[in-house]
């Protein structure tokens, strides 16, 4: 299943937070008593949190009576807190520019794109550019890239995933560009970019020139 990313409402947010500063877990009492809310109304919002898998059930707590169940907030639960995920990014990659030039910077995020793209999707060498490119575009889109179905030889992102970084450091986009070929065998034309103002981010992959090559 797959983590909800629909808006949190203020209590939801608020017991989410509690879970934070308690990563032991918090049974529906403490929970209750954190929230200034009726035990009802905690067991309502664990319920939607975790069908969304935000929370989950931890071990139980003694108490000399029954056993009480404590939640605990789960890696999804945490994405919902701000991090400064590209800000980080930015700061490492300038860094790495400084130390390697931007061709050195290109290089290695080529070699972070190929990388990847071998944990990806992989097929047998005879498989159809176009059966390579339905995989890969359902691939991209889980990533966040939320591909269009991809036309011949070619493939479209209505996000960037990078677009704020590749903003500042054009290079990022070469991460894309090899991730792209390797995952297909095909070198890639980067036909429209959303970050030179473009709408839609456009790959077209180039046919070898062997006219037997897939």
């Amino acid at each position: 299943m797959q983590p909800s990313t629909e808006p949190l409402g203020t209590t939801q947010r608020a017991l989410l937070r509690a879970l934070l500063h308690n990563q032991p877990g918090l049974t529906i009492d403490a929970l209750a008593e954190t929230l200034s809310i009726s035990r009802n109304a905690v067991r309502q919002h664990i319920t939607a949190l975790e069908r969304d898998g935000l929370l989950a059930r931890g071990p139980t707590q003694p108490t000399g009576g029954r056993p009480e169940q404590l939640y605990l907030l789960t890696d999804a639960g945490r994405e919902r807190f701000p991090r400064q995920y590209s800000w980080l990014s930015e700061v490492m990659l300038r860094t790495l520019r400084t130390q390697l030039g931007a061709d050195g910077l290109a290089a290695s995020l080529e070699a972070m794109g190929r990388a990847v793209a071998d944990t990806m999707t992989t097929f047998p060498p005879d498989t159809p550019l176009a059966t390579r490119l339905a995989a890969l575009g359902q691939t991209m889109t889980d990533l966040g890239y939320d591909t269009l179905p991809p036309e011949p030889a070619t493939i479209e992102a209505r996000n960037c995933v990078f677009h704020k970084l590749a903003a500042e450091i054009p290079e990022v986009c070469r991460f894309d560009l090899a991730m792209l070929s390797q995952a297909t065998g095909r070198a890639v034309e980067h036909q429209a970019c959303m970050v030179r103002g473009d709408p839609v981010c456009r790959f077209h992959f180039v046919p070898p020139a062997d006219p037997a090559g897939k």
